[in-house]
This record gives structure tokens, C-alpha cells and sequence, in this order.
């Protein structure tokens, strides 16, 4: 059994909609057990920033899946509820990207493990420290809690009261 860490975010049309479908369609997927759920924020967009916010959250899961599969999976429900990819960083009913997985790095064409710019989003950081405030990843070597304290300051990112259900 493995633990990865999923990002999931969403900002075109029912933002807190489409995080509840992602959440019930993961916990479909044979193989997976949703352990925790952070908080939801909202989060101003980075990179492209010519569209609305994003609602955003982490998700703690128990997977018997490799990564690869576990991609394979998270982009299939990408696609059922109508993720397009026309602007890179760009609008998007839900995005999920894996961000941890056990301990392993990753480095294929598809997949790369930990994530490449978690480190520098607050969208991921701020919800990845309800889970695992203590976690030391590789590099930059501090603490998510330490990552969360700077990133806090410089972006902006607002903890709402929506509550989602992990079933």
C-alpha cells in the first residue's frame, strides 16, 4: 500500500461541484482509499492569470496502484467531467495532479514526482500542511509547514468554510 497526494483544483463554473465529483469519482477508482481531505481555498491563478480564481484542496489517498496507473486514472476523470487543455495554465472545470508519492521520485515523459512547481504554490502547500505539516521533502529541504509560513505571505490564498465529504 502507498500514500500519494493528490492536488485537485477547479475555477470554470461550479467550482465546489466539481471538486465534489472529483473527490466521489477517486474514491471509485478500485485500488484507492481516500484517507483525509484538506480544506478547500481559493486561490488566486498563477501563470495565466486572465481567468477567474480557483478553488483548491489536497487529498491524502491509499493507493495499490504504481504511479503510472495511478495518472492513467486521475486523467480519465479529468476527461469525464470535461477538463479541456487549450491554454497551458489556463480555465479548467477540475485538475488533479499527483504530488507525492510514498517517498519516491519520479521522472518519466508523463509523470514527475514530487511535483515540479509544488513547492512554489501556495494553492498546494497551504492544504498539503493540514496533512503533513512535518513532511521534509528532498529539496528545498524545510519542512511544508516552513514552505507554507513564506509562500502565505506572498500569495494570495483564502480558507473558505465549504466542507466536502470524501464519499
Amino acid at each position: 500500500m502507498n500514500i500519494a497526494y493528490l492536488g485537485l483544483g477547479s475555477n470554470q463554473g461550479d467550482r465546489l461541484q466539481h471538486l465534489q465529483q472529483a473527490i466521489q469519482q477517486i474514491n471509485r477508482v478500485a485500488g484507492i482509499s481516500i484517507s483525509r481531505l484538506s480544506s478547500i481555498y481559493e486561490t488566486a491563478p498563477v501563470g495565466y492569470v486572465d481567468q477567474g480564481s480557483f478553488f483548491n484542496m489536497v487529498c491524502e489517498i491509499e493507493v495499490e496502484l504504481p504511479a503510472d496507473v495511478l495518472l492513467s486514472e486521475m486523467l480519465a476523470i479529468e476527461q469525464r467531467l470535461k477538463r479541456t487543455r487549450t491554454i497551458r495554465f489556463g480555465p479548467r472545470t477540475i485538475d488533479i495532479d499527483i504530488l507525492l508519492f510514498d517517498h519516491e521520485q519520479i521522472h518519466t515523459r508523463d509523470l514527475i514526482v514530487p511535483h515540479p512547481r509544488m513547492w512554489e504554490r501556495a494553492f498546494v502547500i497551504i492544504p498539503l500542511t493540514e496533512l503533513i505539516p512535518d513532511y521534509k521533502p528532498p529539496t528545498p529541504e524545510k519542512t511544508i509547514k516552513e514552505l507554507g509560513k513564506r509562500l502565505i505571505q506572498e500569495q494570495q490564498i483564502k480558507k473558505l468554510n465549504q466542507v466536502i465529504s470524501a464519499t
